[in-house]
């Protein structure tokens, strides 16, 4: 914090702020008190009408706030506190609430949700799961009908008419994935009735820090099958394997990355029987030896993923969940199928991506919530511009967290929490370990039953069992073993007398890279004002340790003469690892930065192509556009044959080549050869002779369909492709930074001059095949796209590519041109 902020603290004044604006919602309890259930939706008309004559959601706020808030009472049983009501006008304001666990978030929200939805645009909850969207939605639920609102939620299964109606209602509840899927869906659709969204007005997000950091380094694709080969796949699981690390190849553990040396490069050649591993025609196998040596050395079984059955499934590394239907991307999933020697699926083609930063900064208001955000107020302030408030507990935080210890060695470390959970257990209190993978989780499982302590243990295998596992985790006796599925989204209450024995015990096994994931874990003890206790258990060997200072730390031991067994613990060691977390924050926040920096050029791209696409679906001027684009076409001819003044320099025959190409009726003849604007007005006259006589040969009332149809097939092909070379591009700019360049600005520069190319070919496809049409069977072709997009798969996985008012959209994409903004 800076010195103008430790005098000027910025919390404070929201706080100070927001107990004069509770005391005006205050004011309006007992009015409310007296409404009787069938005024509560006429007042919401009341609101609303207010709000069309000029009034401003700030103005309606105290009054909206206590109407909702009198809802929540009678109809849900709850009254929100102070603190909530401090914690809703956050949310209204656009800002991330950080609110400790117990504290009724999901309630918090109702109040901010109410009152932006008199607006009449629709309100997104966002939510981490499917199971956390139906729930709050239904829990909720019967607030919002007393005020008169409809609540809808999304569930991964359902069609397009059932989202649709979700969408349509006051309040809709979902995933993030969820929404934007069906963002990037709606921009494949052939008919306007095929979209389900209307807008981006306002959201609130759930477990923010999660969504909007933790899942923001990888976008969502929306992608169909390719043609590949699984051997090479398997062939280079085995050629891997005969690389010796640091002689043949070298790792980055904090950055990920794999290299291979001279001597690597080498081995690799013979192996493959290549000249040259660095040649064009041979870059696939690069590009296969690095992926192989990834899968086999930095993604671990029960660790980064399990295998189910024939099938490698990855496991959330901030949640502990299986992160069903994901994959990895660019080769890397299939990399570690062959490794496991499961069945290689194909690799797949991009039709739509976009990043979840990119997605929410589209909608005109974001808010969120969650129990930890103030170790990442600097991102969320430089990426969404929402700034983060801590709302008091509405009863004082009790809970004692206490110093890491740390051992010399893992097996110490482990020797210690068995012998503390044991002693904890022996008294009866509960005990909450949390460990930091699938494969620790089952190893200090087997040490509990080796000790004779009966325990519950709960991770990604067995997570149908989760809310009965976490219903009991704070009864007396009580000891679960579990992953960081326990450390999010879950309220552990208190047993019968457990209060007397100290609360819930939370034993963490092993720092996370992350503060925010060993707070959350923290979180589950001392909700609401109970007691509870924490403690970190480390030692010199756990990861975090090992890669940031661990020797030198086991060296100390050894100096002070430690005894076998015996940690060391003192307050200025915890500072140590919570500085080397820092710096681990700091390289995921670059990678989240660089990823945004370069996914923005990508944005304006997209949407343009959007834009573009969702007027041609909703407007009724298509011919008018048409004519620009064959315009356009015969321009670009003429600029390139047709320099200049000077005639004789004047590419005729190669003109009437590209022309005829395009415009299968066009000939010289009869065309004047002297003066270009003379030419360009015979040609274009020639163009709309020919249109006219295609549009009577097809029908005047079904050719504009046809056409909108064959322009948005033409779009979303070259669209493709340029996704394709996109991703291409990225890979290439990124090895430009060994040369002193900017990967940032050569990615800009070349997207923008591949995109420009991308129009180009898509005007010449729209011009070239509108001539060609013949009478077609407009459903049948419907049919083949419906069943072409049916085998596309959404992905949420690893990818390195780090708004205007909907009028202004339409009014630039009928331009002549899509541009965008260098």
């Amino acid at each position: 914090m800076s010195i103008v902020d430790k005098i000027f603290d910025p919390n404070k004044r929201f706080l100070k702020r927001a107990e004069r604006i509770v005391e005006e919602i205050n004011k309006f309890e007992e009015k409310m008190k007296s409404l009787v259930d069938s005024d509560f939706p006429a007042k919401t008309a009341e609101l609303k009408d207010r709000l069309e004559k000029g009034e401003t959601l700030d103005d309606l706020l105290p009054e909206a706030f206590a109407l909702a808030r009198e809802a929540s009472k009678r109809a849900l049983g709850m009254r929100p506190f102070d603190v909530q009501l401090m914690g809703a006008l956050a949310l209204h304001e656009g800002m991330v609430a950080e609110m400790k666990t117990g504290e009724g978030k999901t309630l918090v929200a109702v109040m901010a949700v109410y009152l932006n939805s008199l607006e009449g645009k629709g309100v997104h909850v966002v939510t981490v799961n499917d199971y956390l969207a139906k729930r709050d939605a239904n829990w909720m639920g019967p607030a919002y009908a007393l005020l008169g609102l409809k609540v809808g939620f999304l569930q991964s299964e359902m069609n397009q008419d059932e989202r649709r109606a979700a969408y349509n209602c006051d309040i809709t509840y979902g995933t993030n994935t969820e929404m934007g899927f069906d963002y990037l869906r709606d921009n494949l659709a052939y008919l306007p009735e095929q979209r389900v969204q209307r807008g981006h007005n306002y959201a609130i997000v759930d477990e923010v820090d999660s969504i909007l950091i933790d899942e923001a380094r990888t976008p969502l694709i929306i992608s169909g099958p390719a043609e590949n080969s699984s051997r090479l796949y398997k062939q280079f699981a085995s050629l891997a394997k005969k690389l010796k690390r640091e002689e043949d190849f070298k790792i980055d553990e904090k950055q990920k990355t794999i290299s291979l040396t001279e001597e690597g490069i080498k081995k690799t050649e013979s192996m493959l029987g290549v000249d040259n591993l660095y040649d064009p025609a041979n870059v696939e196998y690069n590009f296969h030896m690095l992926n192989a040596l990834r899968a086999l050395h930095l993604y671990k079984k029960d660790v980064d993923y399990i295998v189910r059955g024939n099938e490698v499934v990855i496991v959330d590394e901030f949640t502990g969940r299986i992160l069903e239907g994901r994959r990895y991307n660019e080769g890397l999933h299939q990399a570690i199928e062959a490794k496991e020697n499961v069945q290689v699926k194909e690799e797949s083609i991009t039709y739509a991506t976009i990043t979840l930063q990119n997605y929410f900064l589209m909608y005109n208001k974001i808010a969120g919530m969650t129990g930890t955000a103030y170790t990442e107020r600097e991102e969320f302030d430089q990426i969404y511009r929402m700034k983060v408030v801590m709302i008091p507990t509405n009863k004082p935080m009790i809970r004692k967290d206490m110093n890491d210890l740390i051992y010399r060695t893992e097996v110490e470390k482990y020797n210690a929490i068995v012998e503390e959970v044991a002693r904890r257990h022996e008294k009866g209190q509960p005990v909450l370990i949390g460990t930091t993978s699938i494969e620790k989780n089952e190893k200090l499982s087997a040490l509990l039953k080796r000790k004779g302590i009966p325990h519950e243990i709960l991770n990604a295998k067995n997570h149908e069992k989760e809310a009965e596992i976490i219903a009991k985790a704070g009864e007396k006796n009580a000891v679960t073993v579990a992953t960081n599925m326990a450390g999010r989204g879950v309220d552990i209450k208190l047993g019968e007398g457990v209060v007397q024995l100290g609360g819930l015990f939370v034993l963490g096994t092993e720092r996370h890279e992350s503060r925010r994931i060993d707070n959350q874990l923290r979180g589950r003890s001392g909700r609401q004002g109970d007691p509870g206790e924490s403690r970190f258990y480390l030692s010199t060997e756990d990861n975090l340790l090992r890669i940031f200072g661990g020797d030198r730390m086991k060296s100390l031991m050894n100096t002070l003469k430690i005894a076998e067994g015996e940690p060391i613990e003192h307050s200025m060691l915890s500072t140590l690892i919570e500085q080397a977390q820092k710096k681990v924050e700091g390289i995921h926040f670059s990678i989240r930065k660089h990823l945004l920096e370069l996914d923005s050029v990508l944005d304006r791209q997209r949407n343009a192509v959007y834009s573009h696409r969702n007027w041609l679906l909703d407007g009724t001027d298509v011919e008018t556009h048409l004519m620009e684009i064959f315009e356009d076409v015969v321009d670009r001819r003429i600029e390139n044959y047709l320099p200049g003044k000077d005639i004789d320099a004047w590419k005729w025959d190669t003109l009437s080549n590209e022309l005829k190409m395009i415009f299968p009726f066009f000939s010289l003849d009869g065309k004047s050869k002297e003066d270009q604007e003379e030419f360009k007005s015979q040609i274009m006259k020639e163009i709309k002779e020919n249109y006219d006589m295609k549009v009577s040969e097809i029908g005047e009332d079904r050719f504009p369909q046809i056409l909108k149809y064959v322009m948005l097939k033409v779009i979303d092909e070259r669209w493709r492709l340029h996704l394709q070379e996109v991703d291409l591009l990225k890979e290439s700019v990124n090895l430009r930074a060994y040369g002193q360049k900017d990967p940032v600005i050569e990615f800009k520069r070349e997207s923008y001059e591949r995109f420009e190319e991308m129009v180009d070919g898509m005007y010449d496809d729209i011009s070239t095949i509108v001539f060609r049409i013949v009478m077609v069977d407009e459903q049948k072709e419907k049919e083949r796209a419906k069943k072409s997009f049916s085998v596309l798969q959404t992905q949420h996985s690893d990818f390195t590519l780090a708004n205007g008012k909907e009028q202004e959209k339409v009014d630039q994409a009928k331009k002549k041109r899509m541009r965008v903004k260098r």
